[in-house]
């Protein structure tokens, strides 16, 4: 594609001593061509001529692409086989370099996701944005950025109070995550329906402040404390190396929260913020025609968005990142806004870097809203085992690389920002838009390529149409991933893959490679195929499996 934009530049230079970007897209099935452009219509209001009579001009320039008008001035090309079949060799010969991306070669991305709260069970919230946040950060990868995956989570707060207290009450001493999750719901449900209870937690809360900030130990509540916040990180670990998801930085929210007190207490000498009932708030309501939010509290606690303004204060200092990126449920859009809103008036650079990217609620069919406050939310294990039962059921298969594609497709293949209906037989079909059938067709062209050896030849001659269909799918390739990497869309990367496999399915089935004439030039296709493959679903952070 990018051969045919630079030649329509050099044309319109040519005709009308203009410099205009084109746009060139692939063309529609419904038209025969294989790229189109509408580059006469932009010019028509720069030329003040019929957009017709201006692509009839251009088209004359472009023989070699078989370049045709249609409609009220469309530019449609049809490119030689020989142009696909050199492609093609390159995609085997050259990947990386037929690929690259250099968008963000030599900056620093922090990329924030996840954010479970130690004292607490990871959901599948925390699963969805893990996978999202990973297959982001492996786009900025590719696009030559140096990412630090970040991972903010809640050791201090009226969470751990609650759960603290329920845990003192019960007398535990060797309680478990699980334990720490039930404790949760009883404690949550004590401070919203018991006076004295909810003031035993307040109380709590603020001694666990002192005990994270001066790191106390020796107490029982200390005891209790810091070996829940162990149970927990371990917890979280150990989930994430199960799902294939590192983090380079943890920031819990007693590391920050001094931080964000500090900064809190600068703006509101500088007039940020101001005294309202004895808290320091953030005047949303005149600022940003949205609402007052507290910062800190008439305990003089930070409240949640001091501590995000200390993480953001705090990831700057430690990386002075290029772009921020945020990864959060729709649910805070506006707290958001209003936190970075108020830090802007303290160094406006931060916000300017920073974006912040949200994404609905995981569902089951039923659209049944879970919550963990009320204890009847989906665990993120539990959707993992619900996969593994569909695959074991279906396929008397219990590959964990399958469960695990299965799993991170059936999520990222939607556009990030609505709610996901997540159907655990429909995601381990092998058959329709599932991770199991990209992999099966992964599995299926390294058994071709087996049964062929090392026998190569490069592409020459005529392409069949399912040849050449294949070959042109999958050299657009890596205008996809330029898409994904601007628009930090993992879905794009599925929707494409998806077609390739599709296209994929009807060359299998059309043309026999093993054996055949064109034995060695189809294995070159499939080659390339395979290369396309293994790194889009390396994107998405999906391991190809030997067999099926």
């Amino acid at each position: 594609m990018n051969e045919v934009i630079l030649k329509i530049e050099n044309v319109i230079k040519e005709l009308f001593d203009v410099e205009i970007e084109p746009e060139v897209t692939v063309a529609p099935e419904a038209v025969e061509a294989d790229f189109s452009s509408n580059v006469a219509m932009k010019l028509s209001g720069i030329l003040h001529a019929n957009p017709r009579e201006i692509a009839t001009k251009i088209a004359e320039k472009m023989p070699e692409f078989k370049a045709d008008v249609a409609g009220p001035g469309f530019l449609n090309f049809i490119l030689p086989d020989e142009y696909f079949a050199a492609k093609i060799d390159g995609f085997v010969d050259n990947f990386a370099k037929n690929i690259s991306c250099n968008e963000y070669s030599g900056k620093t991305v922090i990329c924030e996701f996840s954010d479970p709260n130690p004292f607490k069970v990871l959901h599948v919230g925390h699963l969805y944005t893990s996978i999202v946040g990973d297959a982001i950060s492996r786009l900025f990868e590719h696009a030559g950025a140096k990412v630090i995956r970040a991972n903010f989570g809640g050791d201090v707060g009226l969470h751990v109070g609650k759960t603290i207290w329920a845990l003192q009450k019960s007398g535990m001493k060797d309680f478990t995550i699980e334990d720490i999750s039930k404790k949760y719901v009883e404690g949550t449900a004590a401070y919203d329906e018991d006076d004295e209870a909810k003031a035993e937690i307040v109380k709590i809360n603020k001694e666990i402040y002192t005990i994270a900030e001066n790191d106390l130990h020796g107490s029982e509540l200390a005891d209790i404390y810091w070996r829940g916040r162990e149970l927990s990180y371990q917890y979280f670990e150990d989930f994430y190396n199960r799902i294939g998801v590192k983090f380079d930085k943890y920031y819990p929210e007693s590391t920050v929260a001094g931080r964000g007190l500090a900064e809190v207490k600068k703006g509101l000498a500088a007039g940020v913020y101001e005294i309202s009932d004895g808290a320091v708030v953030y005047r949303g309501d005149t600022k940003l025609n949205l609402h007052t939010r507290v910062f800190i509290n008439q305990e003089g606690l930070p409240t949640y968005e001091a501590k995000d303004v200390g993480l953001i204060f705090t990831k700057w200092d430690d990386y002075h990142f290029d772009k921020s990126v945020i990864i959060t449920a729709n649910d805070i859009i506006d707290y958001m806004k209003i936190v970075l809103a108020s830090i802007g008036e303290m160094n406006p650079e931060l916000p300017a870097r920073t974006t912040h990217l949200t994404h609905g609620n995981v569902k089951l069919p039923g659209n049944v809203k879970m919550s963990s406050r009320k204890g009847n939310f989906l665990k993120a294990v539990d959707i993992l085992n619900l996969i593994t039962e569909e695959l074991k059921n279906e396929y008397n298969s219990e590959d964990e690389k399958v469960v695990l594609g299965a799993t991170k497709y059936a999520f990222l293949k939607y556009k990030i920002g609505g709610d996901i209906i997540f159907d655990p037989k429909e995601s381990v079909k092998m058959t329709g838009n599932s991770g199991p059938y990209l992999l099966y067709s992964c599995v299926r062209a390294k058994k071709i390529l087996s049964k062929i050896g090392d026998k190569k030849a490069e592409l020459n001659g005529e392409l069949n149409p399912f040849e050449r269909a294949l070959s042109k799918k999958i050299v657009q390739y890596k205008d996809v991933l330029n898409e994904a990497v601007t628009e930090m869309a993992p879905h794009k990367v599925c929707n494409f893959l998806y077609e390739l496999a599709q296209e994929f399915s009807r060359f299998y089935e059309n043309c026999p490679v093993a054996g055949d004439a064109r034995e060695a030039e189809r294995a070159q296709i499939i080659r390339a195929y395979l290369n396309v493959m293994e790194h889009g679903l390396n994107i998405l952070g999906i391991q190809i499996p030997e067999e099926m």
